[in-house]
């Protein structure tokens, strides 16, 4: 791969109308390619069955970077990171218990070269070999620091190549630390880091390669946001400096992000640590990065702009207009509907059963028992992810969140009997750590009320594709509850909603999942893309985990807090 100044951009967290736009911005920056992973599980949701059609059409998204003349480096994993919900890798192979993930194990690998050959279809001919954009494809991503499996990324290599890709130059990439442990001795390597000392961090690979063109396959020039956590701010500075050092050195650079875009729906991932076994992350997915959230050019993005021109002593290019944003006056939503108004027919169990094991993806689970006796005593989950809401004869008593590792509390029945409600949500699988691979949704142990296992659930799916669309009525509802609203519009915009007077859960505009909110912050606004919006009424529809004194008002910020 010829030295290259390129930026990252995930076709996922931007909608297909604005795919053209955030191109044209990179193109306008000086970047000569752009950068995507491919989601496998955006695409194969049930097992062997596809999806390439509307926002999913990954095909076009990289006939249009041709368009703008830029080239592709296409990262197909399987596994990607990526902060994505379980790194990419589909809900489906967690359904029926572990299997050992990123192996050469069949149970793995079969389904690997299943979707890599039907992703070839779609790709394999827009590889530069044959005209087209596609200049190198990743093997992997950052495998060294999960395992050090020759024969895997070996066999990887292989499925890769069946599919059609071995037209183009293979590469592995790795932090500095994991480097020598996830390569292949005849591909190069490409590392990732943060601003702060290049010549450190390239020392790795100098002497793994000696004599090889470096190549910085992530400069991470920015971070993701995490639920109750502070924001990790890099220095701006640093960032150019670092930059124009590397470009001036010669040395291929993938601006990571330059445009993050938002984790809509329930797509977020979640990182898991020794120290912080879960940390979910944020719907918004900005980044920090050069072009923001709404596909506005920062500070950043003149001052990356300015660099890459001032290194090839040209011009830069002319921009494209930006987008502008709409104001939105404030709007109750002050209708509601309980959330037991969604049920629909359970599975009954002796014991609990996970999320994946109903053949559910993404949303939440009910899990509903009968309490017996004149008794009190601690109510413990065995194993319950990620946030749960217990409930008494329909009164909420506890939430246990498991960030903070809480997984019990105290209940008392004065009755003979009570029903007893668990509604656990699931908050984004883990993408990264020790536990990838081992987290399975919902309640998957035993649930205990002082020394009695409890037994005999009716448990209940609620993934929520769509919000409830009937049973609405003025006033407010007992949590866990929908609200609904609406707003009118004359022009249409870019704009963000306020969430700031919601508490937990997801909101839907105009039937699109905005994603989640939590007034734990550090997000406190919901980007709403224009191509949702339509002149007049647009109807906004809030799952609140959090009950409310009164119906709970939103309001439009010009850029999110």
């Amino acid at each position: 791969m010829l030295p290259l100044v390129y930026g990252e951009l995930h076709y996922p967290r931007v909608p297909r109308a604005y795919w053209r736009a955030r191109l044209a911005m990179a193109r306008a920056m000086g970047l000569d390619a752009i950068s995507t992973y491919i989601f496998w599980n955006y695409h194969e949701r049930t097992p062997g069955e596809f999806d390439f059609a509307g926002e999913r059409d990954v095909a076009h998204f990289i006939r249009l970077a041709e368009g703008e003349g830029l080239d592709v480096v296409l990262r197909p994993g399987p596994y990607v990171c990526a902060e994505w919900d379980f790194g990419g890798l589909p809900w489906w192979l967690q359904r029926d218990g572990e299997i050992p993930i990123r192996t050469g194990d069949e149970r793995f690998m079969e389904p690997v070269r299943r979707w890599l050959r039907r992703l070839g279809a779609e790709l394999a001919p827009l590889q530069r070999s044959a005209g087209g954009p596609i200049v190198a494809v990743q093997l992997e991503n950052e495998y060294g620091a999960f395992g050090e499996d020759r024969a895997y990324l070996l066999a990887l290599r292989a499925a890769l190549e069946a599919a059609g890709f071995g037209a183009s130059p293979f590469y592995t990439i790795d932090q500095p630390r994991d480097a020598a442990r996830g390569a292949l001795d005849d591909l190069p390597i490409a590392i990732t880091f943060a601003p702060g000392d290049p010549e450190r961090e390239f020392a790795v690979p100098r002497a793994l390669r000696p004599g090889e063109a470096l190549h910085c396959g992530e400069f991470w020039a920015g971070w993701f946001d995490r639920w109750g956590a502070p924001r990790d701010l890099i220095d701006e500075d640093v960032q150019v400096r670092d930059l124009e050092l590397m470009l001036r050195s010669g040395i291929s650079t993938n601006v990571y992000m330059f445009h993050g875009g938002t984790n809509f729906g329930f797509w977020n991932g979640a990182t898991g640590t020794p120290a912080q076994p879960y940390q979910p992350v944020t719907t918004s997915y900005d980044y920090q990065a050069a072009l923001d959230e709404a596909g506005r050019p920062t500070a950043k993005y003149h001052r990356f702009r300015d660099a890459i021109a001032r290194v090839r002593g040209t011009a830069p290019r002319p921009m494209p207009p930006s987008p502008g944003l709409i104001e939105i006056p404030p709007f109750p939503l002050n209708e509601s509907v309980l959330l037991g108004a969604a049920l629909g027919e359970p599975v009954t169990s002796a014991r609990p059963i996970s999320m994946e094991a109903l053949g559910q993806n993404f949303g939440y689970v009910l899990y509903r028992t009968t309490l017996r006796g004149r008794r009190a005593g601690i109510l413990a989950l065995e194993a319950v992810c990620d946030y749960a809401v217990v409930a008494v004869d329909g009164r909420p008593i506890a939430h246990l969140d498991r960030r903070l590792d809480q997984t019990q509390t105290h209940v008392a029945i004065a009755g003979e009997s009570a029903t007893l409600d668990i509604l656990v949500e699931n908050g984004g699988r883990i993408n990264y750590g020790p536990a990838l691979g081992r987290d399975r949704k919902g309640i998957s142990g035993a649930v205990t009320w002082g020394a009695e296992e409890l037994l005999e659930w009716q448990i209940y799916s609620l993934p929520f594709d769509e919000p409830p669309s009937r049973g609405f009525a003025a006033g407010c509802s007992d949590p866990p509850a929908f609200y609904r609203g609406s707003f009118t519009v004359e022009a249409i915009g870019e704009t963000f909603l306020d969430v700031r007077e919601l508490h937990k859960g997801s909101l839907w505009v105009n039937g699109h999942n905005a994603g989640r909110f939590w007034d734990i912050g550090p997000q406190r606004a919901l980007y709403v893309p224009g191509v949702w919006l339509r002149r007049g009424r647009n109807d906004v529809i809030a799952l609140d985990l959090f009950g409310h004194e009164r119906a709970p008002s939103m309001l439009s910020a010009a850029c999110p807090a």
